[in-house]
């Protein structure tokens, strides 16, 4: 249990919007995905709608503008070794969003060192906060990015709109 609640954020971040300045990562800190990052990033959706339909929600789909903000964040955990809701320049979940172009953010999981989708989606689905964004039924997008520190650990994030 002790070794679940380091990998996931121990609460999920629904948060209002918060004012400031924002830094999302950079094309070139936020690398194009290689594929095995693509394929967890596609296999994550495909296993949180499979969980969405069994509890009756439809499904998400993926969000360009959503993936860039996910992708940034888990580069930035991956290449400072920070896991966290806040990230560059404090920056949250909804000022990454916002700054990548999507309008109506709805919320963010987290998690790092699983290594297949299916254990990350059991993770969050484990974890009451985590498990209620994906079972959000309002949400209609969704954007996963998976990012690996230099020692191969990877990092995900999952950002949710509506």
């Amino acid at each position: 249990m002790r070794q679940l609640l380091r990998r996931i954020a121990v609460t999920a971040l629904i948060a209002p919007v918060a004012a400031g300045t924002v830094m999302i990562a950079s094309p070139a800190e936020a690398a194009p995905a290689k594929p095995t990052e693509v394929a967890l990033q596609t296999e994550v959706n495909r296993l949180v709608n499979i969980q969405r339909a069994k509890h009756g929600c439809p499904a998400v789909k993926a969000d360009a503008k959503l993936i860039k903000a996910a992708r940034g964040h888990s580069a930035w955990m991956a290449r400072t070794g920070k896991f966290s809701h806040t990230g560059a320049g404090g920056s949250t979940f909804i000022k990454r969003v916002k700054a990548a172009g999507h309008t109506k953010p709805s919320s963010e999981n987290i998690a790092w060192g699983y290594r297949t989708a299916a254990t990350t989606v059991d993770g969050w689905m484990n974890s009451p906060g985590h498990r209620a964004n994906i079972l959000n039924c309002k949400s209609k997008t969704v954007g996963v990015g998976v990012a690996y520190a230099a020692n191969g650990t990877p990092y995900y994030t999952q950002d949710f709109g509506y």
